[in-house]
């Protein structure tokens, strides 16, 4: 007999009762991008960084509302203290460059024979500085970076961190908003791919069903990313090369989510198909419980490091590990989230960034039990004044995952 929610209905049930919700969420508006150039350039004046550099992507994108892909050619902008952007692209770009601006900057351009390098060099110059250091988007390929040695030897390179995640790693209302809109859409999308399981059931049909249904809520892009995994597989945190179709009293695992507004949902799901046997409801209940303790250690002025530092030392007063041995958790307990699915902050031993309102990261201590199944529980949390806060209700128990009788 099956678990509450897992199985009993089908495809075309379930896609046929999505109504779509993604239109309702705002996006994030002109003043905010604003608001966070004058943050950057606060953090410049105290490191005294003179010039930032901000690549194509979601660095470019954060600050400026310029969304570009990265490519082969130079393109990006040079933030300077002041709150001036001086944007470097080619010229048969220029156009679509004016059109995508946001926030208001000059333009600068370089033709396909010329080096972009020596026109960065005239931005800077031109802005008076000759000489100093340059706090390059963490990002940035190493092409851009190499450019940039080869031409120059006054000016020092530098992790552009402290700047960029300084920013970032705090979300604003609006920002946490869009999350939690996101993450809502995805957990129903787990809620109903759960119902569709039958025995035979491979895990391309189950990824195409969760890359629909987030379309039918109307995400145009589908899922961002999707793992579908089912017994031994789920061993494999993030999956295998050929994954097998289901199988009774299997453990699955299901993580995955989507883009709304351009920020990202993850949420991961296990439960089984079947009859759940002791072990597998032993390292469940595990699971929950790690969970419960990284919830709880997620604690105002304390270093991320204490989150992972806990949940390790929990799951070895339960005879699992220690440190990164299996059966254990394999990796960090998480990570942060935003406009890119792994961002600052971290939660693992060596992260020394302290937990601050605004924070939002994943919970998601893995437990491994090698070459048999893997157990993962993922909800994330926001920080607030008043401490941890959960953008989703963390599974209720194995043999109800969804909490549907609650």
């Amino acid at each position: 007999m099956n678990a509450l929610g897992i199985g009993g209905s089908t495809i075309e049930i379930e896609l046929n009762a999505i109504q779509p919700s993604a239109h309702l969420v705002p996006s994030i508006q002109k003043e905010e991008f604003q608001d966070r150039i004058q943050k950057a350039c606060l953090l410049m004046k105290k490191h005294q960084v003179p010039v930032l550099y901000l690549h194509a992507g979601t660095n470019l994108y954060y600050f400026t509302g310029m969304r570009w892909s990265p490519s082969e050619r130079l393109m990006g902008a040079f933030l300077f203290p002041d709150g001036s952007l001086h944007y470097i692209g080619p010229r048969f770009e220029k156009g679509t460059i004016m059109d995508f601006m946001m926030i208001r900057g000059t333009v600068h351009c370089w033709e396909e024979h010329e080096n972009p390098y020596e026109l960065s060099l005239k931005i800077l110059q031109k802005k008076g500085y000759s000489e100093g250091k340059i706090a390059m988007d963490e990002t940035t390929p190493f092409f851009v970076i190499d450019g940039f040695i080869q031409l120059q030897s006054s000016y020092q390179l530098m992790n552009a961190k402290v700047i960029t995640a300084g920013c970032r790693m705090t979300k604003s209302p609006a920002e946490i908003a869009i999350i939690q809109a996101a993450m809502d859409i995805t957990m129903k999308v787990q809620k109903a791919t759960a119902s569709i399981l039958k025995p035979g059931i491979s895990s391309k049909e189950v990824t195409d069903f969760i890359n629909e249904a987030h379309k039918r809520y109307g995400i145009a892009s589908g899922s961002y990313f999707c793992i579908v995994l089912f017994g031994v597989d789920s061993s494999f945190p993030h999956g295998v090369k050929a994954p097998k179709n289901l199988e009774e009293n299997d453990t699955v695992l299901i993580d995955t989510g989507c883009i709304l507004n351009n920020y990202i949902s993850d949420i991961t799901r296990t439960y089984v198909y079947g009859t759940i046997s002791d072990e597998q409801r032993k390292i469940w209940n595990l699971e929950k419980e790690a969970q419960l303790v990284a919830f709880h250690a997620a604690q105002l002025g304390h270093p991320c490091s204490h989150i992972d530092i806990a949940v390790r030392k929990h799951l070895e007063k339960n005879k699992l590990g220690p440190d990164y041995k299996l059966p254990g958790l394999p990796h960090r307990t998480g990570h942060g989230i935003g406009l890119d699915i792994h961002e600052w902050p971290y939660i693992a031993r060596h992260e020394d960034s302290i937990l601050t309102p605004g924070m939002c990261f994943s919970n998601e201590p893995m437990i491994c039990v090698p070459y048999k199944f893997g157990v993962r529980l993922e909800d994330h949390i926001y920080m607030t004044e008043d401490g941890p806060k959960w953008f989703t209700k963390p599974a209720h128990s194995i043999d109800d995952p969804f909490g549907l009788a609650l």
